[in-house]
């Protein structure tokens, strides 16, 4: 086999070969391989030098020759130069890209091959004779391997890069590591071997020439003198050699925020001021430092570090803007105190100690706030907030109850008037004096009514009525003993016909709306003379009924009105008779009661015949009230209106009535035009009351109604001579054909369907006032015929 150097191969065809000449391939090199028999055993022995091996070609890639590359020479002992020896080649890409010369055994490669896209071919060689097709040469593997040429420059993964690195890191602190590839061959001569530098980004930055880690070149780097920085990395190849192919990438770092910077105020005097007015709690102004560092390095914290000011101020922090926000702690007062001034001290909420002790100055600043209070137009002021008076009950109108007192809280201390406010004395039961304040009854008070009276007294300054205080004046009316003891409740008392002298028939107790101080002391009585009562008083506001004699009767009374008197022990004593009721009733053996009426005795005394015949006849009695009910209500039909079916007339009523109501229905009954006989003459009106003891008589109608004119007249003179009649504001329409009339109804009612069924040959013959009517239907009579 041969290679572009003239390097050779010799192929022994047979073992036999290699024992009887001891064979060896050997490359026209000074590294070649050597195999050879031991003669003794013959186990093959094999010396290998320096990667050489029998079996592989080696061919440049990227070829630009305009012929085909050679690649090598295949060559066997059996091969003697006369042309029977043919050589065979297969295996990846022979025939596209490898080709051989069967006869010859030279290799060529057909394209331009690249080793980024395949770095080794592997082929198989075969020796065959060309008259017998005899194989002459095992089937061979060999290599076919693509040298490297640095053709490919370094790449970067990112074109750009982005890194940030603590401010005031130490010289040398790793920011990032940025890595370079190269598609040329790692193993082969330096195609691939990459040096990094730094093309831009000195003197603040170095970059290790063989990983590409960026690292800090100086020290101190601040972030509020620069915070971004462009460094641009270059990767070059062969090792970094004249002629080597490069690539760069920018790497983008940001110096990240340390707390170095202490809070500065800018100003070291702030001047504010405020109304005395201003609540508790109020904001009153802002201050503000200033720290060059950035989010939580630049929260500052605010304090008051003066007394004075710590007494009537207090500071926070606005998280949003940073600023010191005073507020009043205490309510402020122009007459005692119109200006304050404090320190107040500004340091950082989270401090890094790496530069506390760092020869700038301490990390914290303070400035002097002057803060000036405003005067303003004050309310009055009570001296107490809020009054309570006492005062006893039952005292006269115009008594003394109590005195308060305002004053004008301003340096001009205005005069003050007082009034009450009425709404909370809606009963008028007290005044004020408004100059002095002093508080009277307008009426007696009593305490069993209302214990408490709350009202509003109102103070106002007379040069400026605007300016009002009120003032809650609770009033406690104190009891006096002016009511009278009286029953706890009402008893249902009773005692037994077949009770025993001395025996408990009912315990009684009493209140008192009074509140004495030493609290209840009622003592109960009644007269001694009582044959059949008498009480005992239990020392504890109670008291016993007991029965003085023995055996009670119904018969004889069956209910005692017992008087008893209650009488309370304060000043002055009050007293009062109550009335006790007991019944008597009957009771078992063991006292039970079982009845108190006295229908009861009645029905004792009946036997059960008479109960039965009693029965009966209330039952007789209900039978003739129903039957005589219904006769009544068979007497009371009316005629009817309307005797026959075939009277159908046509009767228009107008009712226009605003006065009177639904009543005023009974003036217009039309029944009257349509069977004048059944008019009842002595219905009344049910809206008012009537005037007259006899109803008025109306007259008969007129029977033979031949003039309409006549008729309606007679009508109106009857209902204006009515005092029965409807108000004049009401409207009674008639409307009444009579019965005389030629023309008889000219009701469409019971008329023809069709108009053809009509004859109005007859309105020729009613005179001249029907002259046009008859033109008009005979006519148009004529005209449908025609």
């Amino acid at each position: 086999m041969k290679l572009g150097r003239e390097l050779r191969i010799c192929l022994h065809l047979s073992v036999r070969s290699y024992i009887s000449h001891t064979q060896y391939f050997r490359w026209h090199r000074p590294d070649f391989d050597e195999v050879w028999l031991n003669k003794d055993d013959g186990r093959i022995l094999q010396r290998s030098k320096r990667g050489w091996m029998w079996n592989q070609f080696f061919l440049l890639e990227e070829y630009t020759g305009n012929d085909n590359q050679y690649v090598g020479k295949l060559h066997s002992n059996m091969d003697r130069g006369d042309g029977n020896v043919k050589y065979i080649l297969t295996g990846e890409g022979v025939g596209s890209l490898f080709l051989i010369d069967e006869n010859s055994g030279d290799i060529h490669a057909t394209k331009r091959l690249d080793r980024e896209e395949r770095a080794i071919y592997t082929l198989h060689a075969k020796v065959v004779d060309k008259r017998t097709n005899e194989t002459l040469e095992a089937d061979t593997e060999f290599n076919i391997k693509i040298h490297d040429i640095n053709d490919n420059e370094p790449k970067f993964s990112k074109d750009l890069y982005f890194a940030s690195v603590p401010e005031m890191s130490d010289v040398g602190t790793s920011v990032i590591q940025v890595t370079a590839t190269d598609a040329d061959d790692q193993t082969y001569g330096n195609s691939a071997k990459l040096v990094y530098s730094i093309l831009q980004g000195q003197p603040y930055f170095s970059v290790d020439s063989d990983n590409g880690t960026i690292r800090t070149a100086l020290p101190n780097m601040d972030r509020e003198t620069k915070e971004n920085y462009q460094v641009v990395i270059q990767a070059k190849d062969m090792a970094g050699q004249m002629g080597g192919l490069s690539g760069t990438t920018t790497v983008s770092i940001t110096l990240s925020d340390e707390n170095d910077s202490p809070p500065r105020f800018a100003n070291h005097t702030f001047r504010l001021s405020t109304l005395e007015s201003a609540e508790v709690g109020a904001a009153i102004g802002r201050i503000k430092a200033n720290d060059a560092d950035v989010g939580r390095n630049a929260e500052m914290q605010y304090s008051i570090v003066d007394r004075d000011g710590q007494d009537m101020f207090t500071i926070i922090s606005d998280q949003n803007t940073q600023e010191g926000v005073i507020r009043v702690k205490k309510q402020l007062d122009y007459e005692k105190q119109r200006t304050y001034s404090f320190k107040v001290e500004v340091t950082n909420t989270y401090l890094d100690p790496r530069f506390m002790y760092s020869p700038n100055p301490p990390f914290k600043d303070d400035a002097m706030v002057r803060v000036t209070i405003e005067d303003v137009d004050e309310p009055p002021v009570f001296s107490r907030n809020p009054y309570i008076i006492e005062v006893h009950e039952d005292t006269a109108a115009g008594s003394f109850v109590g005195v308060v007192s305002a004053r004008d809280p301003d340096a001009d201390n205005n005069s003050v008037k007082y009034s009450i406010d009425r709404h909370t004395d809606l009963e008028r039961l007290f005044n004020i004096d408004s100059v002095n304040g002093t508080i009277t009854t307008l009426k007696g008070l009593d305490r069993e009514m209302s214990k408490w009276h709350n009202i509003s007294v109102v103070a106002t300054e007379i040069s400026n009525p605007r300016q009002t205080t009120r003032v809650p004046v609770f009033i406690k009316v104190l009891d006096v003993n002016d009511n009278a003891p009286e029953f706890a409740m009402y008893y249902e008392t009773f005692v037994c016909e077949n009770v025993q002298s001395g025996q408990l028939i009912q315990t009684i107790s009493a209140v008192d709306t009074d509140e004495p101080l030493v609290g209840h002391k009622f003592v109960f009585s009644i007269s001694s003379s009582n044959p059949n009562f008498t009480i005992v008083d239990n020392e504890d506001n109670t008291a016993r009924i007991l029965t003085r004699r023995a055996g009670f009767s119904r018969r004889e009374m069956n209910t005692y009105l017992l008087p008893v008197v209650i009488s309370d022990n304060d000043y002055p004593i009050q007293s009062s008779t109550s009335t006790l009721t007991v019944n008597v009733c009957a009771c078992d053996s063991r006292g039970n009661m079982q009845s108190c009426n006295t229908e009861a005795l009645l029905s004792a005394g009946l036997s059960t015949g008479a109960l039965v015949a009693i029965l009966l006849c209330v039952i007789i009695l209900l039978m003739i009230v129903v039957l005589f009910a219904a006769l009544r209500r068979q007497q009371r039909k009316k005629e009817p209106l309307i005797i026959s079916k075939e009277d159908v007339r046509d009767n228009v009523v107008s009712y226009n009535d605003e006065g009177g109501g639904e009543e005023d229905t009974q003036a217009f009954d039309i029944g009257t035009l349509r069977n004048p006989e059944v008019m009842d003459a002595n219905k009344l009106r049910r809206d008012i009351i009537p005037e007259m003891l006899f109803p008025f008589q109306r007259t008969s109608p007129i029977k033979d109604n031949a003039d309409v004119r006549e008729f309606i007249h007679g009508r109106l003179y009857e209902n204006d001579s009515d005092p029965t009649a409807p108000p004049y504001d009401s409207l009674a329409t008639y409307a009444y054909e009579g019965s005389g009339s030629l023309a008889e109804s000219l009701s469409s009612l019971e008329s023809g369907c069709v108009e053809g069924d009509q004859e109005y040959d007859y309105l020729s013959n009613w005179g001249p006032p029907f002259k046009k009517l008859a033109d008009m239907y005979i006519g148009k009579d004529t005209a449908r015929e025609t």
